[in-house]
């Protein structure tokens, strides 16, 4: 028998104590269940994503094909630094 330690948030740690006792379990027993659901499934027992960089996003990408396209369609206006100095001076 090996030990293992874990460190977690006290917050967290204790919501987790509580869930586990309303099944009737400890912390050992519910890590004791998730290291022998994967090792038996051979993976990580749900899914682990890294969030989508804001840039990439879906929103983000239609505004910047819809910038593309008025940039295409000579859809934009050109100011100088200075015309929009004096534009915000207004």
């Amino acid at each position: 028998m090996t030990t293992v330690s874990l460190r977690l948030d006290d917050e967290m740690k204790k919501q987790l104590d509580e869930m586990c006792d309303e099944m009737g379990m400890n912390l050992t027993t519910f890590f004791t269940i998730y290291a022998k659901k994967a090792l038996r499934d051979r993976r990580i027992p749900f899914e682990i994503a890294a969030p989508i960089e804001p840039f990439y996003s879906t929103s983000n990408m239609e505004q910047l094909q819809k910038a593309d396209q008025q940039i295409k369609n000579g859809q934009t206006v050109t100011k100088t630094m200075e015309e929009l100095e004096a534009l915000a001076g207004e």
